[in-house]
């Protein structure tokens, strides 16, 4: 695990948080812009020197009430921020060594070829930064980061300087990251579709407190917190492949005794997937809808309702027979909807899925 309770005063701001964080996966700090993410990784890394103590696994970097503070260039960490900040006067293979100089002894160059190999930058090694496009340039930063032997990589919004080209051209070799290497990621962001396509554990910050934290798919179907209020709010699911229909261009995912359709998916038959579905394309029904164009239809009993201005949130729990309830819905409808259908909790409702995207493989 990775312990952390940091405590920092400025003079319009103050920090005070306690952080039990996964030593697996990845981990998204997400809030306001000024809420304090930047400043927790910078804590964490020792660059800012708040109060407190840090722990990863049985590794202790700070605790105050011992007198211990590791300085950042001893802790085994990576740092990468919005611009890659490589150093423009060396190529590629040159910002790797400029990494690998940093990592300790027991660090071969096997491991550095596999970094090389997994974030595609093989064929980039001998081009300046100035020749590489954007995506290009975080992936050698991300590489160079890694190559210090990094027993931790922070990631401070490292998409927010790119295009929306270049965040398609990145994402797949972060989740590739997620993937294959055995170490924490800590990712700070504002973008909640970066936080529903790449985080495992979710940690939602306001004025410098944590609001809540925990897995992902839990805090994305609680209506109590400040996410459930954004006009993207919605859940994520893990499920696995359960058939391919190539004629029409889709696959049917399963999971908790319930299954969708979504679209065509590069994954086998039976592998992970992840999906999610946004509150604003779910509706529901008391009746079974009948000559629908709607392909996901699913029973589902409404828990809890959220009135709002003029629209309410309805928390639906999905699932079939033994499985019922097992799995968390949103619906987001007009507050006329909502009295025009007089609901209730413990209604049986019919829920009309109109669109779920699929947001990863695995």
């Amino acid at each position: 695990m990775i312990d952390a309770r940091l405590r920092l005063q400025r003079r319009d701001f103050q920090l005070d948080v306690a952080l039990a964080l996964p030593s697996q996966g990845i981990t998204a700090l997400f809030g306001p812009s000024g809420c304090g993410k930047t400043t927790v990784l910078r804590a964490l890394a020792g660059l800012d020197r708040a109060a407190g103590r840090v722990v990863l696994d049985d590794a202790v970097w700070q605790d105050d009430a011992t007198g211990c503070f590791v300085p950042t260039h001893r802790r085994p960490l990576g740092y990468v921020i919005q611009d890659a900040a490589l150093f423009p006067h060396l190529d590629v293979r040159g910002n790797l060594n400029y990494g690998r100089r940093r990592a300790a002894g027991d660090c071969d160059r096997i491991a550095l070829d596999a970094i090389i190999d997994l974030l595609g930058i093989a064929h980039l090694q001998a081009r300046r930064p100035a020749t590489l496009s954007g995506g290009e340039r975080q992936r050698v930063a991300i590489a160079r980061a890694l190559a210090t032997g990094a027993r931790l990589l922070l990631m401070d919004e490292p998409l927010a300087a790119l295009d929306a080209a270049r965040k398609v051209e990145i994402l797949p070799y972060l989740e590739r990251l997620h993937g294959e290497l055995a170490l924490p990621i800590v990712y700070v962001t504002h973008a909640m579709d970066e936080v529903a396509r790449l985080a495992d554990h979710l940690v939602l910050m306001h004025e410098g407190r944590v609001l809540a934290a925990g897995p992902l798919t839990e805090l994305m179907a609680r209506t109590d917190l400040p996410l459930a209020r954004l006009d993207d709010a919605g859940v994520v699911i893990t499920a696995e492949v359960a058939e391919h229909d190539t004629l029409h261009g889709m696959t049917r995912i399963a999971f908790n005794g319930s299954s969708l359709w979504v679209g065509l998916s590069a994954a086998l038959q039976g592998q992970p997937v992840r999906a999610r579905i946004l509150a604003r394309d779910v509706s529901v029904t008391r009746q079974q809808p009948v000559e629908t164009s709607i392909l996901n239809v699913l029973p589902v009993v409404l828990g809890s309702v959220q009135r709002e201005p003029s629209t309410a949130l309805l928390r639906l729990r999905a699932g079939h027979g033994a499985q019922q309830g097992q799995w968390t819905l949103l619906a987001r409808i007009t507050s006329r909807s909502l009295d025009a259908l007089d609901l209730q909790p413990g209604d049986a409702l019919h829920a009309q899925i109109k669109g779920a995207a699929l947001m990863r493989d695995g």
